[in-house]
């Protein structure tokens, strides 16, 4: 491979050697069903008692739900994916002036997960954005596509305030005050990764991205109307997650997890490749401040703390020295 991308816009026709997982590793895609009840939660519902059980019961059992009737626009989502789609598709040196493997950069093109540390890489290309506050970091979006930098802007906006409403009924849902959870992460960072998974030759050997958690509080998916990928972990066996029309798919990240004392859970998931079409997901992540202190919020009911308490800019370090596919990062915070 001489380019650092995967998205040259020359298609592959074997699959090369520094994406073959070993064969106890790889995605076994013929034992895979479709997940016919990951909960589909309607925003819209009058009965807010109803959407707290809802969550509460899919936080519990899934560590993840979908969400309808969600207040971002249906013209937000169409031209966030028709930028997204039109800048993988930009020339290759007009994309690779944005490229970098360094983790703690505020905008990057990359690839893979960790192309640093891992030993195996990942059929995945990437345009991740810092995205709050908006007057700080969209000035370095890109100036190409010339609609970017609105049109992401007003997504942005859009899917935050989303993301403050589900925290506030999470909360609820855990018996909490509306506010704690946001009380507790502080002024939440936002970020995006602009996942672009281009047809694989040999999808059987490889992911797009390989199991794993969300180091973040809560993580809003836009899956790819048109083509699957998302696969979740639930009891033991790995489900196909379909696309649902106008849908958000909403994660229960570690911060949530730890928050909750180990009652909601940070779901595995894995994204998965396919021969005959690109894919395209957009994911947002609302993190707490780096300064947030993460601690378990405990009833008086005599239950021990599982996780230790930690800053959250501690615990994204860790997450970013290991591998992916490591083991969840949140073992090492437990008491």
């Amino acid at each position: 491979m001489d380019s650092k991308i995967l998205s040259t816009g020359i298609p592959f026709t074997t699959l090369p050697e520094s994406y073959v997982r070993p064969e106890s590793d790889r995605p076994r895609l013929s034992e895979v069903a479709d997940c016919e009840n990951v909960p589909i939660i309607d925003l819209s519902c009058e009965d807010r008692a109803q959407i707290i059980e809802q969550i509460a019961d899919a936080c519990t059992h899934y560590g993840c739900f979908q969400i309808i009737n969600h207040g971002v626009s249906t013209d937000s989502v169409e031209q966030m994916l028709q930028v997204a789609n039109e800048f993988f598709h930009l020339p290759l040196e007009e994309k690779m002036k944005l490229y970098s493997d360094e983790p703690s950069k505020t905008i990057r093109l990359s690839t893979s997960f960790n192309v640093k540390k891992e030993k195996v890489h990942n059929w995945r290309d990437y345009l991740r954005l810092h995205c709050y506050p908006l007057e700080r970091y969209s000035p370095e979006w890109p100036t190409n596509p010339p609609a970017f930098k609105e049109m992401v802007s007003k997504y942005c906006v859009e899917v935050r305030q989303l993301g403050e409403r589900l925290e506030e009924a999470i909360a609820e849902s855990l018996g909490l005050k509306k506010e704690f959870i946001r009380n507790m992460l502080g002024e939440q960072g936002q970020h995006m990764a602009v996942n672009y998974y281009p047809p694989c030759p040999e999808p059987e050997l490889t992911y797009g991205l390989p199991a794993h958690t969300d180091p973040n509080a809560l993580t809003i998916l836009l899956q790819d109307s048109h083509v699957a990928g998302l696969q979740v972990l639930k009891d033991g066996n790995w489900v196909a997650v379909k696309p649902h029309p106008h849908a958000f798919v909403v994660n229960i990240g570690d911060q949530l997890q730890a928050l909750s004392n180990g009652k909601y859970k940070s779901v595995w998931h894995r994204a998965i490749v396919n021969v005959g079409k690109a894919r395209m997901s957009i994911a947002s992540f609302l993190c707490p401040s780096d300064d947030a202190l993460i601690s378990p919020a405990i009833k008086d009911d005599g239950s021990a703390a599982i996780y230790r308490s930690f800053t959250y800019a501690e615990y994204y370090k860790k997450f970013w020295s290991r591998n992916l596919d490591q083991e969840h990062c949140l073992e090492l915070f437990k008491n």
